[in-house]
C-alpha cells in the first residue's frame, strides 16, 4: 500500500507539472525541479529509517551536492535545445553530462568521508 501512495503522489506531481508545462513551459520547469519532490523523497526515506539522524544527513548532504551535476544535466539540455539538437539526442548527451558529474560527485564524497 505504501508504493502505492508514493506513486500516485509522484506521479501527480509529474502529471501537473507536465499539465502546467503545456501553457507555461517556465513555470512547468520550476515546479518539475521545485523542493516538493525532494521534500517527498526525505518523507519516504525518514518514514523507510525511522527518521535515522546518520541517514538523514547522508541524504540530505547527498541530494544538496547532488543539484550540481542536475545542473549540468539541464544546462547541456539548454544548450543542446538551442542548437535545434534532436530530443534523442539532447537526452542522451544531457544524461551523459549528469553521469559524468555524478561519478565526480561520488568520487568526492569517498574522497571527503
Amino acid at each position: 500500500m505504501q508504493i502505492l501512495i508514493k506513486a500516485l503522489l509522484s506521479l501527480s506531481i509529474i502529471f501537473f507539472a507536465t499539465g502546467v508545462g503545456k501553457k507555461f513551459p517556465s513555470i512547468g520547469g520550476l515546479i518539475a525541479v521545485m523542493p516538493l519532490t525532494g521534500a517527498l523523497v526525505l518523507v519516504w526515506v525518514a518514514i523507510e529509517n525511522q527518521g535515522h539522524p546518520q541517514i538523514m544527513r547522508e541524504f540530505t548532504r547527498g541530494a544538496f551536492w547532488g543539484i550540481f551535476p542536475t545542473l549540468l544535466f539541464f544546462l547541456t539540455a539548454f544548450i543542446c535545445y538551442k542548437k535545434q539538437v534532436s530530443l534523442p539526442m539532447v537526452l542522451g548527451l544531457s544524461f551523459g553530462a549528469w553521469f559524468i558529474g555524478a561519478l565526480i560527485h561520488q568520487a568526492i564524497f569517498r574522497h571527503f568521508s
